[in-house]
């Protein structure tokens, strides 16, 4: 509680006629994720750079068909990185090229979770191909970030009014209300499977993963100002 007493000290804290409370307002507000998003690595390898770059060519179409044959299912699908690379010999002092490296990474965001697990398994089955993830988020402009910030509010103003009720008084008046930020600390940690490649195996389709979706906590703080009626302190 912050109280000054005197007219020279009228601003920021107020007079006896007219004090004013600053209290801070705080939420931590827990949601069901918006969307998973899982990183794709396609790889290939080989000694001639023309045939490294045809498979790599090829993994790389296999799999953009695979997640976009999930269609609305998932919302998003870019390209991240590629890069074709030589592998030079080791043993050898000149500049001898042993072996071509490639690489595409793919970033897909799915917000049917129903299918998660189906798609992760099914990626990670492909050949030469790592998959990573899935990272859960909320989108910037969900309503999960606007109660958070509104709790935040009434907490601040519940905070005010105990300590005015305290010392006898009550609230007459908002004088400022700052807005401290709201942040979801998700997408932050990834769960099962974390990471796995695919090198080709066994015909049939590959066992389905089990995902549980992470609940993504946002929180949400707020300063706020409070003109309180003359306190009784008798």
């Amino acid at each position: 509680m912050a109280a000054g007493f005197g007219e020279a000290s009228a601003v920021p804290y107020g007079t006896p006629q007219a004090p004013r409370v600053a209290v801070r307002g705080e939420a931590s507000v827990e949601f069901d994720p918006e969307y998973a998003r899982i990183d794709v690595t396609v790889s290939a390898r080989g000694t001639d750079r023309r045939t490294a770059l045809e498979d790599l060519t090829r993994r790389n179409a296999r799999a953009l068909e695979l997640v976009r044959g999930y269609g609305d299912a998932v919302e998003k699908l870019s390209t991240g990185t590629f890069s074709v690379q030589p592998q030079l010999s080791d043993k050898s002092r000149r500049e001898r090229v042993h072996a071509y490296q490639g690489r595409v990474r793919l970033n897909a965001t799915v917000t049917d979770f129903t299918v998660l697990g189906e798609l992760t398994s099914r990626l990670g089955d492909l050949e030469l191909t790592q998959v990573e993830g899935p990272w859960w988020g909320l989108w910037r402009d969900s309503p999960a970030h606007r109660e958070a910030r509104q709790q935040a509010v009434r907490e601040a103003v519940t905070r005010a009014r105990e300590y005015a009720e305290a010392v006898g008084a009550g609230l007459v008046a908002l004088v400022e209300l700052a807005d401290l930020g709201a942040e979801s600390a998700a997408p932050q940690m990834p769960a099962a499977p974390g990471a796995f490649r695919g090198y080709g195996g066994p015909a049939g389709p590959p066992p389905e993963l089990d995902l549980e979706p992470q609940r993504q906590t946002v929180r949400a703080q707020v300063n706020a100002r409070f003109v309180m009626s003359v306190p009784r302190l008798g």
